[in-house]
């Protein structure tokens, strides 16, 4: 394994080091050479390929690029370029490529790290076109300024639009077509929440039934669960929040002011739960266009050296909100009572 663990390195500069190292040690044809790149010049996968190009066969990569500081090697701008540039590399992967985008999403929603909207391969704007010339040769002959298909990441430009008046049948087909395997109780419940959120959105995009997916089957036993909230803020108004959730399923009320109303719920629900946690972050993000699209937020509670993340998303922000800093609450919980869990996150 041949590193760059602090992402100094320029791509013919790693390739030379790949080179010399393949001719000057004995019985290298018995050994399969790996690069590890990190991304700290925006030179992971320059470095990756280079290195690739020279004779190394194993490439250490992530998803979405995600890792310590700047981030790892993206598994999927390397395995398209490759993909994409047989010509010149002439080496190939044996990765599903249409698994690559919904992987993406997948770790996105696990990690709360949002992908860049600019994000080559999985980023948002990866396949949108604007300019006017742009958009006609697109439309013409889509390979004008497309150097891939959509298609090949998994991404599917003639989806079903879901709405209010979807039925049960169309929407356990889209199910299934993200990838989802539920049982009949399952598709119920999700069912019913989505038709819930239908009724406040026009159309109804696959992230959104991602995070209905999230926050209705994916999650355990929890401590904590929010049955009500009301914020009151303005120009001339004290921010308050007036809470009702449950703690080990006993109803609990209670209300509090903030410099902001998302500031007052937080301050409200962490005194009725009686946390020491630290929020370190907090971040929000649209799952898709339009002023009536769901609010994703994440929160990074700390607490005696533990961290948990919580997400939550609902058309109002707030509730989002709210949502997202219970469901931190409830992993701190879990991991209080799971220590080894801890541990196993730390060796990874």
């Amino acid at each position: 394994n041949i590193p760059d663990t602090v992402g100094y390195a320029l791509p013919e500069e790693f390739g030379e080091l790949i080179s010399y190292i393949r001719q000057r040690t004995g019985n290298i044809d018995k050994a399969v050479m790996s690069v590890h790149c990190h991304n700290d010049l925006g030179l992971a996968t320059a470095n990756t390929l280079a290195g690739l190009r020279a004779g190394a066969r194993q490439a250490e990569v992530t998803i979405n690029g995600i890792g310590e500081r700047a981030g790892n090697t993206s598994l999927e701008e390397v395995v398209m370029a490759l993909s994409t540039r047989k010509d010149l590399t002439h080496l190939s992967t044996s990765i599903n490529t249409e698994e690559i985008y919904p992987t993406s999403r997948l770790v996105s929603m696990i990690t709360g790290i949002v992908v860049q909207p600019n994000k080559a391969i999985v980023g948002a704007n990866a396949f949108a076109h604007e300019a006017g010339i742009h958009q006609d040769g697109v439309l013409k002959n889509p390979m004008t300024y497309e150097i891939m298909k959509p298609e090949t990441i998994g991404l599917v430009s003639n989806k079903l639009v879901m709405g209010k008046h979807s039925g049960r049948h169309a929407f356990k087909a889209r199910i299934l077509e993200l990838g989802y395997d539920l049982n009949q109780e399952e598709l119920d419940r999700l069912f019913k929440k989505f038709k819930e959120l239908a009724d406040k959105r026009k159309e109804i995009v696959d992230e959104d039934i991602e995070v209905l997916v999230a926050e209705e089957l994916l999650r355990g036993q929890d401590k904590y669960e929010l049955d009500y909230l009301n914020v009151v803020s303005g120009t001339v108004a004290v921010p308050t929040a007036t809470v009702k959730m449950r703690i080990d399923g006993e109803e609990v009320q209670g209300a509090g002011f903030g410099v902001g109303p998302i500031d007052a719920t937080f301050n409200t629900i962490a005194k009725m739960a009686g946390t020491k946690s630290k929020l370190v972050r907090f971040s929000i993000n649209a799952i898709s266009g339009g002023t009536d699209a769901q609010g994703e937020v994440t929160v990074r509670l700390q607490e005696n050296g533990l961290v948990a993340l919580g997400r939550g998303a609902d058309p109002d922000i707030f509730i989002a909100s709210a949502k997202a800093y219970v469901n931190g609450l409830n992993r701190l919980e879990h991991l209080k009572k799971n220590p080894s869990l801890v541990s196993q996150a730390r060796a990874l």
